[in-house]
C-alpha cells in the first residue's frame, strides 16, 4: 500500500514515526529514509534504540531556505538511489520517505523517478511518502492520502520550536 501525508498542518513526520513505531512493535523491519533533513533531531535518537527500525537522512544540517543548492540536490539523489536499492532488497515490510514531497517541490528529484520508485514497490512494502505538497500524480498513485490542514498554529503567537515537540 502506498500512503501519504501532506498539507500545511503539523504532523506529517509525526504520523509516519508513529506507523514506524507501531510497526515496529508488532515485529515489522522499518526503513526511513528522510529527504532534506540533516539535524539531529530528538525522535532520532529514540528510533537509535529500536533494532528493527533504520533511519538514514539524505539532506544538510540546515533546511532550503530559498533556492536548493546543489549540495542540497546531491544528497536527495543519492538518498533516491538508496531507497531504490531498499526497496529492491525487499527486507523491510515499512519504507518512509520523510519529506520527500519536499524534495520534488524544490525540484531535487524527477517527478517521473519518483513515480516509477512507487510503482516498482513491492505490493507487500507499506510505503509512505510525506511533506507538504504532494504533487497530484502522487496523490493519485496513492491508495491512502491523509491531509493535514492547519486550523491554529502556535507559531503564530510567536512561540518558538520546543525541544521534545518539535524537534
Amino acid at each position: 500500500m502506498i500512503q501519504v501525508y501532506t498539507g500545511n498542518g503539523k504532523g506529517k513526520t509525526t504520523a509516519a514515526l508513529g506507523l514506524a513505531l507501531r510497526a515496529s512493535g508488532a515485529g515489522l523491519k522499518v526503513y526511513i529514509g528522510q529527504f532534506v533533513k540533516g539535524r539531529q533531531y530528538n525522535e532520532l535518537k529514540a528510533l537509535k534504540k529500536i533494532k528493527n527500525i533504520k533511519v538514514e537522512q539524505f539532506g544538510k544540517s540546515c533546511f532550503i531556505k530559498k533556492t536548493p543548492c546543489q549540495k542540497d540536490m546531491d544528497l536527495a539523489k543519492k538518498g533516491l538511489k538508496k531507497v531504490k536499492g531498499v526497496l529492491a532488497k525487499r527486507i523491510y515490510d515499512v519504507v518512509i520517505l520523510d519529506e520527500i514531497n519536499i524534495a520534488l517541490k524544490y525540484k531535487l528529484l524527477a517527478l517521473k523517478e519518483v513515480l516509477e520508485l512507487i510503482k516498482r514497490a513491492s505490493p507487500k512494502t507499506e510505503l509512505v511518502l510525506t511533506g507538504r505538497y504532494a504533487p497530484p500524480e502522487i496523490i493519485k498513485a496513492a491508495d491512502l492520502v491523509s491531509q493535514m490542514k492547519k486550523i491554529k498554529h502556535y507559531y503564530q503567537k510567536g512561540i518558538k520550536a520546543r525541544k521534545g515537540i518539535e524537534f
